[in-house]
């Protein structure tokens, strides 16, 4: 069965090769993901993963077409061909296919209709916060503009919007997201970055519920100033870090620097496969908005690269849902609140191996 064959009421069938439980697999299909940074798309075609599926991105003028990766004719990827004006070509027969994914040209046989057969699926495109977001099995009935996470701040005008390269992490994008909403591995994990190892105390915290996941207001003494930073010593100041979850693998830190400062920080943690996640991180700022960006880039990159070790380590790779099957602290509030929302989501094991 190709990878684009479809079943049941048109939903997509499981890619070949699929690292996720089908019945999880199903359940994740319906969200949605970033999976390209917007000024990658144009020059030529990307080809990339999402839940293990093969997709190819191009671009027709304003529109960004987003299709299975594979050659309807003879199964060779579309991410190897070329892109041109009106559409990409494949490498092997030379098939063209336009907006929208449909075949407009077949080398072979120019002046002959064009079967059905040789049109691409293709998926929904939506371009937000510098990121192309797409949804593999989208609902009807769940309006775009709500499915795709919020990020606080983006849209102002005062703000700075910075859209940071992502990274990959050889883990499970459950881990991942669970580990940006820790607040207790601080000390730990960020002592090189910004955290101070003497200080590791998690003051109490409480989370709630909200349509797609749920919020954590955290309240502690550590700086988020990297360290050896001059702005660092803030004398009796406590920083309050808003995390906004969007279930499954989103979520937001809005961190309060003295005064009216504001950082933001979107964790979209895109599912490649169930053992591979490309992480996203776009950021807005009101301060020091006159600083390189490749500044930001290179700290953010230090402190993804710290959590990207833990990540990489833990065991079981998956997450696992059974209370029971982990120790827990009362710092992991926020985590076991992450794991309640999965659940009631209708995931469970997410691993098919």
């Amino acid at each position: 069965m190709s990878t684009s064959a479809v079943i049941d009421a048109g939903r997509p069938a499981l890619p070949l090769g699929c690292t996720f439980a089908p019945e999880d697999w199903y359940v994740l299909a319906r969200q949605w993901y970033p999976i390209a940074l917007a000024h990658e798309v144009g020059k030529k075609p990307i080809g990339t993963r999402l839940l293990d599926q093969p997709l190819v991105i191009y671009q027709l003028g304003d529109e960004v077409v987003i299709a299975t990766d594979v050659c309807p004719h003879r199964g060779v990827p579309l991410s190897l061909g070329t892109q041109h004006d009106d559409g990409i070509v494949c490498p092997y027969h030379g098939l063209r296919f336009g907006s929208s994914g449909r075949c407009i040209h077949v080398p072979a046989h120019p002046v002959r209709d064009i079967p059905a057969r040789l049109h691409l699926r293709t998926y929904p495109s939506i371009e937000r916060y510098g990121l192309i977001w797409t949804c593999l099995d989208p609902e009807s009935d769940v309006p775009h503009q709500r499915a795709i996470p919020d990020m606080p701040h983006w849209d102002e005008a005062e703000f700075q919007q910075i859209v940071c390269p992502w990274i990959d992490i050889q883990g499970f994008a459950g881990r991942q997201l669970e580990g940006f909403l820790d607040v207790a591995h601080f000390a730990f994990v960020h002592h090189e970055t910004f955290a101070d190892p003497g200080n590791a105390e998690v003051p109490s915290y409480t989370t709630k519920r909200t349509q797609y996941g749920f919020e954590a207001e955290y309240w502690s003494t550590v700086s988020n100033y990297p360290i050896a930073t001059p702005q660092r010593d803030v004398p009796g100041f406590n920083w309050l870090r808003h995390f906004r979850c969007h279930l499954p693998f989103t979520a937001t830190l809005e961190i309060h620097f003295p005064g009216k400062d504001r950082l933001v920080i979107m964790n979209a943690a895109s599912p490649v496969s169930a053992r591979l996640t490309r992480l996203f991180a776009p950021i807005a700022r009101n301060f020091d908005t006159d600083l390189p960006v490749q500044d930001v880039y290179d700290f953010n990159r230090r402190v993804f690269e710290e959590d990207k070790a833990i990540v990489e380590a833990q065991m079981p790779e998956w997450l696992p849902l059974d209370p029971t099957d982990e120790a827990h602290i009362p710092a992991d509030m926020s985590s076991m609140t992450y794991r309640r929302g999965l659940k009631a989501l209708g995931l469970k094991q997410f691993f098919r191996y």
